[in-house]
């Protein structure tokens, strides 16, 4: 987990990384500001611990300043972060972010795929099943192809309808190769392409938060998927 939110933090250029704890009012950063204890510059405050530049004292801290990231705004580590157009099997055009408000359970598949593919839709209708209704309104189940040439909005609309997933829960997702690649990466999800028609890939399964942060990723075929249900109901509403 800690090496796929570096690799978020690079893919959106971000410098460093900084936890947030969220409550229903939001997340707060707590930021310290440091002062020389013998005020050899006057009221001169630093934001990072160090030594005064005149007497060479170690700076104190003096107060805490609290900043609130607001329920509607996103953190540097969400997904939402990524501004690559998608389209969905109804031929809409969307980014990810307006997916924002929703749990999202997200796995990258192509349709012609005989192996590995079936078994994953497998899973993602296994945790479906074992969610209780009512949560089923706060949960996006997000299919995205890796083969996004052959996998057009018809043809994923095609799949839905032959998988038993064309309820409003199901979502399925073709992008262009380098969106594809992109979101690849932040997943830490590998793939090849070894025939026209014919793909390697990673299994993993993703939970998102509503705000596009990575809360668990399962990994493997036909594996229990106790932690990724219990992932699923803590961060639902």
């Amino acid at each position: 987990m800690k090496t796929l939110k570096y690799m978020l933090v690079a893919l959106f250029t971000v410098v460093a990384l900084q936890s947030c704890n969220s409550d229903k009012k939001g997340n707060q950063d707590i930021a310290e500001v440091y002062q020389c204890p013998m005020q050899c510059e006057g009221d001169k405050t630093y934001d990072e611990p160090g030594s005064c530049p005149v007497c060479k004292m170690d700076l104190e801290v003096i107060s805490q300043a609290s900043k609130t990231l607001a329920d509607d705004e996103i953190s540097e580590e969400s997904i939402f972060n990524l501004t690559s157009k998608w389209r969905t099997e109804e031929n809409k055009e969307i980014l990810l972010a307006d997916l924002k408000g929703k749990t999202l359970v997200m796995v990258m598949i192509y349709t012609s795929c005989k192996a590995a593919c079936p078994r994953l839709v497998a899973d993602m209708r296994s945790i479906e099943a074992k969610l209780p209704k009512d949560k089923i309104k706060d949960i996006q189940f997000v299919m995205v192809s890796i083969d996004p040439e052959t996998d057009t909005p018809e043809r994923l609309k095609a799949f839905a309808i032959e998988n038993f997933m064309d309820d409003e829960q199901w979502m399925f997702l073709q992008g262009t190769e380098s969106s594809v690649r992109e979101f690849a990466n932040v997943l830490s999800m590998k793939y090849k392409e070894i025939s026209p028609i014919d793909f390697s890939h990673s299994n993993i399964i993703s939970v998102f938060n509503a705000k596009g942060e990575l809360m668990h990723q399962q990994e493997g075929l036909g594996v229990d998927n106790k932690e990724t249900i219990a992932t699923i109901l803590e961060v639902t509403p």
